[in-house]
């Protein structure tokens, strides 16, 4: 199996810092997975549903999208909301990468059913270490729910 054979990990996050740390962080722990990137809400649903830049596309499973919470355009909020409400969509893992600390974010998060919501540590140590965690528990030990080849995406228009 290649990585172009493994689901894909996308990443939704506005900070061309956190992005790069995140990255990073991915890539030292060789996780093999394609990971795409979305630099707001709008661009991640875009992905997600294969419209504008994205319409020609092809399907893609997904491992996991790591989410931020505080992105333009469309928060990460209205993002979750829109996958977990998706019936093609809803199975696949999203978790909260955020900077955000507030317990109306965290209530908000799980009640729109986010499979898990990380602070991201100040610490540049603590914040690769905190991804290497995600990417390897999300894309590598988790067994994801069987899904059509096609469930990366809706038909959205």
């Amino acid at each position: 199996m290649t990585a172009a054979d493994l689901p894909h990990i996308l990443i939704a996050e506005d900070s061309n810092n956190d992005l790069e740390l995140t990255l990073a962080a991915l890539r030292s722990h060789r996780v093999a997975n394609e990971v795409d990137v979305a630099h707001d809400g709008a661009e991640a649903l875009d992905y997600l549903y294969r419209r504008g830049a994205y319409a020609q596309l092809a399907p893609a499973p997904l491992a996991l999208v790591l989410l931020d919470l505080k992105m333009p355009k469309v928060d990460g909020l209205e993002v979750l909301r829109q996958i977990k409400s998706d019936p093609a969509l809803r199975l696949t893992p999203v978790v909260m990468l955020t900077s955000s600390r507030e317990e109306i974010d965290l209530v908000r998060s799980y009640e729109l059913g986010v499979n898990a919501y990380v602070v991201k540590p100040v610490a540049f140590g603590q914040f690769m270490e905190a991804v290497k965690q995600l990417g390897a528990f999300w894309a590598v030990l988790n067994e994801r729910p069987p899904m059509p080849a096609a469930s990366s995406g809706g038909n959205r228009a």
